[in-house]
């Protein structure tokens, strides 16, 4: 009888060869890393696409928000997609669509085809990140999961760092139109390793879609998105926002009465009542409420504050790239020492504390000890992702595994959106609309990181309701022998 860890031999199931295993990682780890530096590497080229555009930089909302929707609506479906087509086809086909939007964004000649390309983009992006989960999860024992999840979370913690510092750069040296044509060569790779070396899951038989619930919870996390992403923003009305804001949340909550009265929905919300998940998701959420605005903050800091150019200011952060690829070496030692409550409550609160602390860097502080702030904090910021997103499987089935990493991925991505927003409130609230001088920036950032950094250490609550033997499977704490 096989162990409860281990991939169940079933005809559903594809074996990989040894080598395809290896490599299984660091495909998608490439995935990842087009995904994850997409949602930044365009923000520095605004201003310069909507000159070339012959629009005004607000209309190159249109632009960031179109990414960002089309993650929202087409991640829930990812799951039943990979279910129905097969993973191999499903990944493929996303970073087909991905590669494909980015030669066509590139080629934009107006405002209105760039949106519709980032839209294509995002349907690609969207697939991406839960199939790649997905397929790791299906491909690896719960034992080994740690390892893998742990390397594939880097590029993720990585990009949005690299984001800025290149699109700077191509911006400077090249033209805009390169940070969508970068995608095309990593792409290319990208399929031709999917081919040669992807498993190809897929279930015997597969549910009807409910296109009723992706009706419902779509709309309701696009216009939660929207709300999220046009948040502080004075072209509409608090009146506005509020009604969205009320709509989108009645969508959602009649996806919620929606999924209880069918036998199989969208996404399967009875996974909530799995403990491990359920800390996994929502802890995974409120962790971000304060972790999501450092990589708006800190650029503020640097640039606006101290005054350091955005290449120096992209170097004082790279330390925290640095120290996510370090992590990765003694992560599964830590959490094999201490399990996942151990870990998750007491690195919860050290992030926090490293958030008050970037309270503490101003003019005079030292360049050193900017550094190995960002390092510490990219480091522990590491073994929190990563602990929480394997967390999620730990007592997963291999039925379940599709629709928890559609949630997870859905969770994330919204959980990201509301960490910008948090991080918007806070500096909008601190910082004076018309501030004077760099002391007035600096001192409202720093007010804006002690309610950020205060945030976190609550949210360590979520994980206190783990017990000390949760996720024990994937940590391997404890050997857990099964008689035949």
């Amino acid at each position: 009888m096989n162990s409860p860890d281990s991939v169940p031999n079933s005809s559903r199931f594809f074996h990989p060869s040894v080598a395809s295993k290896r490599l299984l990682p660091w495909l998608v780890a490439v995935a990842f890393f087009m995904e994850s530096l997409d949602t930044t590497i365009l923000n520095t080229a605004v201003p310069a696409i909507s000159s070339a555009l012959k629009v005004g930089p607000l209309s190159m909302k249109s632009v960031l928000a179109s990414y960002t929707l089309s993650l929202a609506v087409f991640i829930p479906i990812s799951g039943w997609m990979a279910d129905r087509f097969g993973t191999r086809r499903v990944f493929a086909s996303a970073i087909g669509l991905f590669t494909l939007g980015s030669f066509l964004c590139g080629i934009s000649s107006n405002i209105h085809l760039l949106v519709a390309c980032r839209v294509l983009q995002g349907c690609g992006g969207a697939m991406m990140v839960p199939v790649g989960r997905l397929t790791l999860v299906r491909t690896f024992a719960k034992s080994d999961l740690l390892r893998a999840m742990s390397f594939v979370s880097i590029p993720s913690l990585v990009a949005p760092m690299l984001g800025p510092v290149a699109g700077g750069l191509i911006v400077g040296y090249l033209h805009w139109r390169f940070i969508f044509f970068l995608n095309i060569p990593i792409g290319i790779f990208g399929l031709m390793l999917v081919y040669l070396h992807l498993p190809d899951y897929r279930e015997e038989h597969t549910n009807p879609l409910d296109i009723v619930g992706l009706i419902l919870f779509g709309s309701g996390v696009a216009l939660l998105s929207y709300v999220l992403e046009i948040f502080g923003e004075h072209a509409l009305s608090s009146r506005e926002i509020s009604g969205m804001l009320v709509i989108s949340l009645v969508l959602l909550a009649g996806y919620g009465l929606h999924a209880k009265s069918i036998a199989h929905p969208l996404l399967q919300l009875s996974l909530f009542s799995i403990r491990t998940f359920r800390a996994s998701v929502s802890g995974n959420f409120f962790t971000r409420l304060g972790i999501g605005g450092v990589p708006f903050l800190l650029p503020l800091l640097y640039q606006v504050g101290l005054g350091f150019s955005p290449i120096q200011s992209g170097l004082l952060i790279m330390p925290q790239a640095i120290a996510a690829m370090s992590m990765k070496v003694i992560m599964p030692r830590l959490l094999s020492l201490l399990g996942y409550r151990g870990v998750l409550i007491s690195n919860t609160v050290i992030i926090g504390l490293l958030l008050l602390g970037f309270a503490t860097i101003g003019v005079h502080t030292p360049i050193w000890l900017i550094v190995l702030q960002a390092f510490l904090y990219g480091a522990f910021t590491s073994l929190q992702y990563t602990s929480m997103n394997t967390l999620v499987y730990a007592d997963i089935t291999e039925e379940q595994t599709s629709s928890a990493s559609s949630i997870a991925s859905t969770a994330q991505q919204m959980s990201i959106s509301f960490g910008v927003a948090a991080a918007g409130l806070a500096t909008a609230f601190f910082i004076p609309a018309t501030h004077s001088n760099s002391i007035e920036m600096i001192h409202g950032i720093h007010e804006a990181f002690l309610v950020l950094g205060g945030m976190t250490v609550l949210s360590t609550i979520v994980f206190r309701t783990l017990k000390s033997g949760d996720g024990d499977t994937v940590s391997q704490r404890k050997v857990v022998h099964v008689g035949a």
